[in-house]
């Protein structure tokens, strides 16, 4: 390969790793030409499945900042460039590999950090970006039904202890003005006494009105 070529190429990968979210390097030896453009097809806009050589992609990855590449760049390399969802990524990646087993994935790196394969595989075990903003979605929905609930909360419970309290003021008059409740044994003495009370209070009153008019009679 000429020098300008090799340059261009290397150019091209730095690229590829710089605008991508993650990436994760297979072995495809023993994948036909058919089968290498149904992975493709399969990762459809997640990532770009290209074939490298391993030379120049040690060459790229030392470039970006990528160390830790060169025990995985061994036999035919290709690598997906993941630039949509990762997680989908790595599950279209494994489910493939699944149904033909000449693909192998041999790791990754994913924020800098190389993965191996069986991180890459606990990578497609999670959920999907649309499945976690879905439960997001969900969750936010609860949180705004809890909050409505609080805020009516009160308003209930206020009106249920008005009912109580306006039920209970019915059979015992004394809770509305702050008295201790009227025991049943003591109600018909303290109605006897009343009327004694208010003879009393009235007493003084004809005493004084009788003296008035005997000394108007007198004069």
């Amino acid at each position: 390969m000429a020098r300008a070529d090799r340059e261009a190429a290397v150019a091209e990968i730095v690229d590829s790793f710089n605008d991508s979210a993650g990436a994760v390097l297979t072995e495809y030896r023993g994948l036909t030409v058919k089968e290498l453009q149904n992975l493709r097809r399969s990762l459809g806009e997640n990532a770009n499945y290209a074939v490298v050589k391993n030379t120049l992609a040690k060459i790229a990855a030392n470039q970006v900042g990528i160390s830790g590449f060169d025990d995985l760049l061994t036999g035919p390399t290709a690598i997906a460039f993941i630039k949509g969802d990762v997680v989908e990524a790595a599950k279209g990646l494994r489910d493939f590999a699944k149904a033909n087993p000449t693909l192998v994935i041999k790791g990754g790196v994913l924020d800098g950090n190389i993965l191996d394969a069986k991180e890459i595989g606990k990578l497609a075990d999670l959920e999907s970006r649309e499945v976690l903003l879905g439960k997001m979605a969900g969750a936010m929905l609860a949180s705004l039904s809890q909050a409505v609930y609080l805020l009516n909360a009160p308003l209930a419970q206020v009106a249920r202890l008005a009912g109580a309290l306006q039920a209970k003021a019915e059979q015992d008059p004394s809770i509305l003005a702050g008295g201790a409740p009227v025991e049943p044994d003591s109600a018909p003495a303290a109605a006897e006494e009343a009327p004694k009370a208010a003879a009393a209070d009235e007493a003084p009153t004809d005493e004084a009105d009788a003296s008035d008019e005997g000394e108007a009679t007198e004069s």
